[in-house]
C-alpha cells in the first residue's frame, strides 16, 4: 500500500511541476522575431510595437505583383500607424526566381518600394519560416498563393488573414 501511495504522490508531484513549468512558459509574440532583411541586416520586430503590421508574401512574376504599388501607397499613407512588411517567396508557381538583390532592384525600379522587404524564404511547406508557422497558428490559415496578407494589431495579439485577391487599400480603409 505504501508503494502505491508513494507512486501516486510522485505522479501528482510530477504533474504539478509539469503544469507549473508549462504555465510559466511565455507564448511567442510577433515581437520576439528577428529576421534578416533583403539587404542582409537583422530586423528586430520589437521595433514595431505600437503599430499595426501588415505582412505580405510577395513575388515578382505574379498576376498580383502590381499590388506592390498599392502596398507602397498604403505604406506612405499610413506609416504612422501601420508597418508594411514584404516577404518574397518562390513557393507558388516559381514566380519569385530571383536573388535577394534582384528582387530588391525589381521592387525599387518598378514600384518604388520603400517599405521593409525581407530575405526570400519559404512561406509554406517543409521549410516554412517560423514567422509563417506562427501566423498559421494564430489564424489557422497559411498563404495559398502570392500576396496573401496578415494584419496584426498594435498590441500584437490579434491576427487577421486576407487572401491574395484582397487589395491592400481595402485593408487600410478599415484602419
Amino acid at each position: 500500500m505504501k508503494k502505491y501511495i508513494l507512486l501516486l504522490f510522485q505522479l501528482l508531484l510530477f504533474y504539478n511541476n509539469t503544469s507549473f513549468s508549462q504555465s510559466k512558459q511565455k507564448e511567442m509574440s510577433i515581437y520576439d522575431f528577428q529576421i534578416q532583411s533583403i539587404s542582409g541586416e537583422i530586423v528586430d520586430f520589437s521595433d514595431y510595437k505600437g503599430k499595426k503590421i501588415l505582412i505580405v508574401n510577395t513575388a515578382s512574376e505574379c498576376g498580383y505583383t502590381p499590388q506592390y504599388a498599392d502596398l507602397q501607397l498604403v505604406y506612405e499613407s499610413f506609416k504612422e500607424q501601420l508597418q508594411v512588411l514584404g516577404f518574397p517567396a518562390n513557393n507558388f508557381g516559381g514566380q519569385e526566381p530571383g536573388s535577394d538583390s534582384q528582387i530588391a532592384t525589381f521592387c525599387e525600379k518598378n514600384y518604388g518600394v520603400e517599405f521593409p522587404m525581407f530575405a526570400k524564404m519559404d512561406v509554406v511547406g517543409e521549410n516554412q519560416h517560423p514567422l509563417f508557422v506562427w501566423l498559421k497558428e494564430k489564424t489557422g490559415k497559411e498563404p495559398t498563393w502570392n500576396f496573401c496578407k496578415y494584419l496584426i494589431s498594435e498590441d500584437g495579439k490579434e491576427v487577421s488573414f486576407y487572401p491574395s485577391s484582397v487589395n491592400p487599400g481595402e485593408i487600410a480603409e478599415k484602419l
